[in-house]
């Protein structure tokens, strides 16, 4: 179908994609060792969260379309099938009259025909770039492997389920882009040992077409992109509050720019398909179609052997990948009393609720799917019985993490206040995975760094004022880099009391500072702790006072008077 010269060039555009993979796979595996923790070097994803951070300045992270890369793909595929449905009702699925049908369309009512099929054009383009992109920044932050396992292993179906939706919609035209798409597909599956004769007889002369060729197109050309959705939804299903709508900035800013593409360059065909004749020269989708000439400049099995290698190393690669095993929560049935804030919170849905044995009708109680925990402590968080003012010699809560348990925090945090003096005493509650906290110790400071800031419960910080400290400070992820999604969303709702379990009305507000600074970003947190500590110094001094747990609070200030003293 291709000439050699025709063949040759589209080569260099095709391989620096191919070659492009392959180096950000070279990078990621030697650059990135997974430790299920933060990134502070160099390299790929120094690179492209400087790059995330450089689109929040413009967009804010509400609105930034890396930041929001899966939501941005659902909502093309809605775009694409919006448009779909309107261009159908137009199309003429004959031999004969497919081309022409999608030609009035677009000469003969421009203004809504043409620019719908521009729309359906672009928006399909746009989600195959949007899944793309979608797929270099897991791979490259190494969210495939552990309890992310099954979202990446469902995904890799549905790059070739998207793929075939769109080469399907270029077929439909029927120009002679479609023919030689048509006739290419042809070959590379013939390639196959499925069929007893080759496929590609049937676009051997203009009277192989028949009007069922075109009916089975249209009815591939639907399914698949239903098949494509179901695929989406089970890729999703190990993911509470998963993030399938843009917000309305970045959704209508995302449907304009479609939209003055689809009026500054129309989507038209490429002439009337003739078998008789082999197309010459054709300007290719290079999102959709660039792969094409590879069957022409190698082999079709050739690109079969590529293309199944890839595939099956994609599908074992989560079950390859080195890691450190997630510590996984566990719940203790004495203390969960089934009121399932920790159900509703978990990112991963790690958490069931089941009928408690020997409980009463309808009780009860919370049970980890271990497979999809991520030992990130949001439960721990969540849980009422994380309370520290429980007078009990140790703190055992309804769900705890067996790595950090929620009594060492208090006993952590206890011993820290004790050797607390002078002036501006703070509290710096900081997340392993956002900026590092060594850049606050020892300047009237004491910190404690957890899994995820989501595992503060906020009675730690009316705990830590009551026992003596001048203020807390919270330190979480920049918004959108959460290494569990949702840690910092929960804490500052809770924090500012619209969400369970939250910080009660009496404690004072002007005492509590929530700071966001990412990982790398420890000059931003030292300097909001120097102006939170000059704030403080303008109020009074914040003496310890009683509470439940009735032995701490006189050993805490017996404590802090001898180091004053």
């Amino acid at each position: 179908m291709l000439d050699e010269d025709q063949a040759q060039r589209p080569r260099g555009t095709v391989a620096f994609p191919i070659s492009l993979a392959w180096c950000v796979i070279v990078v990621v595996e030697a650059d990135t060792a997974w430790t299920g923790g933060r990134d502070r070097g160099p390299g790929v994803p120094g690179a492209l969260r400087a790059l995330e951070r450089a689109f929040d300045l413009v967009f804010r992270a509400v609105a930034n379309p890396w930041r929001h890369l899966g939501a941005l793909g659902f909502f093309f595929f809605w775009v694409a099938t919006a448009s779909g449905i309107y261009l159908y009702l137009f199309f003429d699925t004959s031999v004969t009259g497919a081309y022409e049908s999608v030609e009035r369309l677009t000469h003969g009512q421009w203004y809504a025909g043409g620019v719908v099929r521009s729309l359906h054009r672009y928006a399909s383009g746009a989600m195959v770039a949007t899944v793309a992109l979608h797929f270099v920044k897991e791979l490259v932050g190494r969210r495939f492997a552990g309890f992310r396992w099954f979202s990446w292993v469902s995904g890799v179906p549905l790059v070739w389920l998207l793929l075939a939706s769109g080469i399907t919609g270029y077929w439909l035209v029927w120009d002679r882009l479609a023919q030689f798409v048509a006739m290419a597909t042809a070959e590379w599956f013939d390639a196959l040992p499925l069929f007893g004769e080759p496929i590609a007889r049937n676009f051997a002369f203009p009277a192989a077409v028949s009007d069922r060729f075109f009916t089975l197109i249209m009815f591939l050309h639907v399914a698949l992109p239903l098949a494509l959705l179901a695929g989406m939804f089970v890729h999703i299903q190990r993911v509470n509050y998963a993030d399938v709508l843009p917000a309305r900035a970045l959704g209508w800013g995302a449907f304009l720019a479609l939209l003055a593409l689809a009026l500054a360059k129309p989507a038209l065909s490429q002439g009337a398909a003739d078998l008789a004749t082999e197309p010459q020269t054709l300007a290719l989708d290079w999102l959709v179609l660039g792969f094409y000439p590879l069957i022409y400049r190698f082999s079709p099995e050739a690109l079969w052997i590529v293309a199944a290698a890839a595939t099956l190393g994609l599908l074992i690669l989560p079950f390859a990948a080195r890691g450190e095993r997630v510590p996984v929560a566990r719940v203790d049935l004495a203390n969960c009393n089934g009121c399932a804030r920790c159900f509703a919170d978990c990112p991963y849905a790690a958490i069931v609720m089941q009928p408690r044995a020997g409980g009463k009708a309808g009780q009860k109680h919370a049970a980890v799917v271990a497979g999809l925990c991520a030992g990130c402590g949001i439960c721990t968080g969540a849980c009422p019985s994380s309370t520290p003012f429980r007078s009990s010699e140790r703190l055992v809560t309804g769900v705890d993490m067996p790595q950090q348990p929620i009594d060492a925090v208090r006993a952590e945090l206890e011993r820290k206040l004790a050797r607390l003096h002078g002036e501006g005493r703070v509290v710096v509650f900081g997340c392993e995975q956002a900026a590092a906290l060594h850049g606050c110790a020892g300047r009237g400071a004491a910190t404690l760094s957890l899994t995820c800031v989501g595992q503060l419960p906020p009675a730690f910080v009316e705990y830590a004022l009551r026992h003596g400290a001048d203020g807390v400070l919270v330190a979480s992820c920049l918004e959108g880099e959460c290494v569990y999604r949702i840690g910092d969303t929960w804490t500052a709702q809770r924090l500012a009391g619209e969400r369970e379990p939250h910080l009660r009305v009496t404690v004072p507000r002007e005492r509590l500072r929530v700071v966001r600074a990412g990982a790398g970003e420890e000059k931003t947190l030292a300097q909001a702790l120097t102006r939170f500590r000059e704030a403080l110094a303008r109020m009074p001094r914040n003496e310890p006072r009683g509470s439940s747990r009735s032995k701490a609070p006189r050993a805490l200030a017996a404590a802090q008077t001898g180091a004053r003293g």
